[in-house]
């Protein structure tokens, strides 16, 4: 059975009819839908000689024994966010699908080959990415996701439990990993390089580390018509300078910056704004260029405030930290994009994948991306060009293909 790239087309337009509506994608996790696109899979994997599991998180697991128990993985994940797009994820788990049907089909491969379908990757149900990953990660606070509810009011608890997953169980999830050499995952772009740079595919350098913070400058109220421009101490003012002054820090450091959100009081017409609040969003590959990204940040916001006879202070929203991947498995990423098309680039991730997590539990790992036409996803029009579907398929084959080798010159 030689690699089939079409019959991968063919499976997510298939996925797409039995778990998709109008208005896109519905494979939110732990929905029925989720559970019918669980089984799509589970139907598919039922042809082949493949050992097939559920863990204690949820994540399902398809082995292919080899001749050692040293095991590479390839990973992706089936659930969507709402009304999503078409190849978020399942284009993972489906493409390697594929690979296991071309491994399995040539007899024993030298190291055991497992595709995992992480659980609840999008975190779009109960706000919380990458559940399942972490989880086997051991990066999971129990008492943190018990307090998650959806918008329905259900607790991640229940809504596990209802598919047969026990929360205080997850982090058994760890064995999973225990002989893990490698961890390969293919996903659609989710933005506009590659197109722009008009190449089908990419090899991914790793994961943005991220600060999450909120900024309040404080000022004080008067009122709009009666005070004197010279005299005002204009709490928004400053945060509008602030809004300007990052994407200059994001320019000088390479990184990206983002103020997402912007809450003043009063909040009335007229009132000088005596309180702004902005949440701000700092992502970069580098470790010590995001710690100043936030400290230049800072500085600019102290100097502002005080140009306005305001006052700043600071509070923390979320981070983590930057996530590189293997600088040799990044290197055959690169050489197997090469065995199929004329150029390769190397670009970072700016969202986390669960490849990220991976990576944190110390296994060598490296993505592959495909180029995404006008850079969308998490939307319906999300799509990719299918002469380019077909390209991402052979490329993660040729990757598994050379990272086996990898794994076999490292005993």
């Amino acid at each position: 059975m030689p690699l089939d790239p079409e019959r991968t087309v063919q499976e997510l337009k298939a996925l797409r009819e039995l778990t998709g509506d109008e208005h896109g994608a519905q494979r939110v996790a732990f929905t029925d839908t989720w559970v019918r696109a669980r089984d799509f899979l589970k139907e598919k994997l039922a042809e082949l000689p493949v050992e097939v599991h559920t863990d204690a998180a949820g994540n399902l697991w398809a082995t292919l024994r080899g001749d050692s128990e040293q095991e590479l993985l390839i990973g992706g994940h089936i659930d969507s966010v709402p009304n999503g797009g078409w190849l978020d994820g399942c284009l993972n788990t489906l493409a390697g699908l594929e690979v296991l049907r071309r491994l399995s089909e040539q007899g024993r491969p030298p190291v055991t080959v497992r595709l995992v379908d992480w659980a609840d990757e999008e975190g779009a149900r109960f706000g919380r990415s990458l559940y399942g990953s972490s989880a086997a990660g051991g990066n999971i606070d129990l008492a943190e996701m018990r307090k998650l509810r959806d918008r329905d009011g259900v607790g991640l608890e229940d809504a596990l439990a209802r598919v047969g997953i026990t929360l205080a169980d997850a982090p058994q999830a760890r064995d999973e990993l225990k002989n893990a050499g490698a961890y390969l995952e293919l996903h659609i772009e989710q933005g506009p390089v590659l197109e722009g740079l008009g190449l089908p595919l990419g090899a991914v350098l790793g994961t943005f580390g991220v600060e999450r913070h909120t900024i309040t400058f404080h000022g004080q109220a008067a009122h709009s018509g009666s005070t004197p421009m010279n005299v005002r101490r204009d709490a928004f003012r400053a945060a509008g300078q602030l809004a300007q002054e990052i994407y200059a820090i994001a320019e000088r450091h390479g990184g990206v910056c983002t103020i997402g959100s912007c809450k003043t009081l009063p909040g009335i017409v007229t009132s000088v704004v005596e309180t702004c609040e902005v949440t701000l969003d700092q992502r970069h590959l580098n470790a010590e260029h995001l710690a100043a990204m936030w400290w230049e940040a800072q500085e600019a916001a102290r100097r502002f405030a005080e140009d306005g006879g305001c006052s700043v202070t600071f509070g923390d929203l979320w981070n983590i930290e930057p996530i590189p991947f293997h600088p040799e498995l990044i290197e055959a990423a690169d050489a197997a994009i090469l065995d199929i098309v004329p150029q390769s680039h190397l670009l970072p991730s700016g969202p986390l994948h669960d490849a990220a997590e991976v990576a944190r539990a110390g296994i060598p790992t490296v993505m592959l991306f495909v180029q995404s036409l006008r850079g969308i996803s998490h939307n319906s029009i999300e799509d990719t060009e299918e002469e380019h579907l077909l390209l991402s398929v052979q490329a993660l084959d040729r990757l598994t293909s050379r990272t086996i080798q990898w794994l076999v010159s490292r005993r």
